[in-house]
């Protein structure tokens, strides 16, 4: 029987990973990827793993979600999420210190409600803005977000591709191919080293100020949308037609060069 198997992520951050992945007969990979040797079954795909289920044909968000948590339509909120740093990869990984949620927090406070999620067991400090939605229902109220920051990856990259300004600051910042083409190059997430604590308070801050914030985050997003593909489609085509399908992706797809910010 043949395998794929989808891989997004940085080989010189997952290893091992990558050595099972390496026995695939596909290896189906964004094409920010494209210059990682995973070898000639490499396929690529303009695409993020996160559009198989979060592009505008795969998702609608349920605007129920706000009167759930009790928020108005247009009230601005914020959602924080920190990791546990227990991944086979997060060896020696540095997120958001105690001290610094709570200055967060604070700072944050006077804008909006809060709502916390963590993967790890969450502090007494911050119990109060724990969030109250279940899991499956958390993409429909990132998207209403008025921002989303955090020390984890993918969630931060889910939120920037609805839509929603994302931060992070953990110790992959600036490391990764797939969160760095989001922030370079569609402006729709920023990322700070565990060291830049301040600059990212100050991001925070420059954003909070911007009257139109999540109407310049929807055209970031369409920009985005426009050079992507929906992910799922595309997989159901390459299996269902499967080998011609291969030999008909097998040259990565080129990406403009221009940045959002030209």
């Amino acid at each position: 029987m043949k395998s794929f198997s989808l891989d997004d992520d940085d080989l010189v951050v997952t290893p091992i990973a990558g050595k099972f992945i390496s026995i695939a007969d596909v290896i189906v990979t964004p094409s920010s990827l494209s210059a990682e040797d995973r070898g000639p079954n490499r396929v690529c795909h303009a695409s993020f793993h996160e559009l198989a289920y979060l592009h505008p044909d795969r998702f609608v968000p349920d605007p129920g979600i706000l009167a759930e948590v009790g928020v108005a339509p247009g009230e601005p909120f914020f959602i924080l999420r920190f990791n546990a740093f227990k991944a086979h990869h997060d060896g020696g990984a540095l997120g958001l210190s105690l001290e610094q949620k709570l200055l967060l927090v604070n700072l944050l406070k006077p804008y909006g409600r809060l709502f916390i999620t963590t993967e790890r067991d969450i502090e007494p400090e911050l119990k109060p803005f724990q969030m109250p939605v279940s899991p499956e229902k958390i993409h429909s109220l990132m998207y209403y977000a008025t921002m989303f920051i955090g020390d984890s990856q993918t969630m931060i990259s889910e939120a920037a591709l609805l839509g929603t300004p994302a931060i992070k600051l953990n110790s992959f910042a600036g490391r990764l191919s797939i969160p760095n083409e989001i922030e370079n190059r569609y402006g729709l997430c920023y990322s700070f080293l565990p060291t830049d604590f301040d600059r990212m308070l100050a991001e925070i801050r420059q954003l909070l100020k911007l009257p139109d914030l999540k109407a310049e985050w929807g055209r970031r997003r369409q920009r985005m949308l426009t050079d992507k593909v929906d992910l799922t489609s595309f997989l159901v085509r390459l299996v269902s037609c499967f080998p011609a399908s291969v030999d008909q992706q097998k040259k990565p797809t080129v990406h403009s060069t221009k940045s959002y910010r030209e």
